[in-house]
């Protein structure tokens, strides 16, 4: 450990009292990925958000790819670095979809508030992988999530 603290406490996903149903669920997700994820419902403050954050630090050793609620398309599947364009560059941007492929894990909270067009390219994407992307006049295939 580096004796510096974190900047967001997380309790240690062993100090988790309870919610057993979902930490089977994680772990056997974690184990035999080919499940397909974890769908998570539940009151608040039942440690839903705790217990995911603390799984994802136990077993990649950081945070899990979030998804805001306020996520575009082009952040959800990738577009363009903006920056990039203004000098006349194209470079890629990869979405949050491909980060949590790499990862292993995204987090989606009060996926309700998500705009319905943003829940169906997560949906598809959990259903038929590899995803084909398209930029502007340019196809990807890139493998996502699964």
């Amino acid at each position: 450990m580096s004796g510096t603290p974190p900047e967001v406490w997380i309790l240690p996903y062993s100090r988790v009292v309870g919610q057993d149903d979902l930490k089977l669920a994680l772990e056997l997700n974690h184990v035999q990925p080919r499940i397909g994820g974890v769908l998570i419902a539940g009151q608040r403050g039942t440690a839903k958000s705790t217990i995911v954050r603390s799984f994802a630090l136990m077993t990649l050793g950081e945070l899990p790819v979030t998804l805001p609620i306020n996520a575009t398309e082009d952040r959800v599947v990738g577009g363009w670095w903006l920056d990039a364009l203004m000098r006349g560059e194209t470079r890629e941007q990869p979405g949050l979809l491909e980060e949590a492929h790499d990862k292993g894990l995204l987090y989606v909270d009060e996926v309700n508030l998500l705009e319905d067009h943003v829940v169906n390219i997560i949906l598809d994407v959990v259903s038929t992988a590899p995803c084909a992307i398209g930029f502007q006049g340019r196809r990807a295939r890139r493998r996502l999530m699964q």
